[in-house]
């Protein structure tokens, strides 16, 4: 026979609930759940103040959270969009993308689902966007992206193939979007 201490409690064996009141039960149910809860994964935001100190040694950017994704703003020269064309409107986002804060800020915010970065000209129309989620590189794609992206921003200006291999490589590999107002679309 089941001593009083006993009842109501889960039973290794069969692992089943014996209560005397559906109160009972729904308490033990809760305190399981909150438990569950408890023990999960970190899912903290960054403020957009923090994105901000992420890209700090850029200068120009605008930062804010919208929902569980880092929006950048970057502006855009008009000069470099009239002289690099429909190229260099495309490349925007992917140089300030692929970068070692883009990547140190979605470890060390578990539950950022993305960043985001918007280029825009002086006058705050958009001209791309483009936004990398949180699982689609690996750190070894995260590291191939950082060293396509730092070629293109050290000698794109004189090896302009290099901006395109950045564009291919974000095409690949994030959500993006170009206004046709700046990319013609073949």
């Amino acid at each position: 026979m089941e001593s009083d201490a006993v009842k109501g409690w889960a039973t290794r064996e069969g692992a089943s609930f014996r209560s005397r009141s559906g109160a009972t039960r729904l308490t033990v149910l809760g305190a399981a759940l909150v438990m569950a809860g408890c023990g999960g994964e970190d899912l903290s935001l960054p403020a957009a103040g923090d994105v901000a100190r992420y890209f700090a040694a850029q200068s120009g950017l605008q930062t804010e959270m919208s929902g569980n994704v880092a929006n950048v703003y970057v502006t855009q020269s008009a000069t470099q969009l009239r002289r690099g064309g429909s190229l260099w409107a495309k490349v925007g986002p992917y140089i300030y993308l692929f970068t070692e804060e883009t990547h140190q800020l979605l470890v060390d915010y578990p539950g950022l689902a993305g960043v985001r970065v918007v280029t825009r000209t002086p006058g705050g129309t958009e001209v791309a966007r483009a936004m990398v989620t949180r699982h689609e590189l690996s750190d070894v794609l995260w590291r191939r992206a950082m060293n396509i992206a730092g070629r293109a921003r050290r000698d794109g200006t004189t090896k302009v193939t290099l901006l395109s291999d950045l564009v291919r490589w974000g095409e690949d590999h994030t959500e993006f979007a170009y206004n046709p107002q700046y990319v013609s679309t073949p």
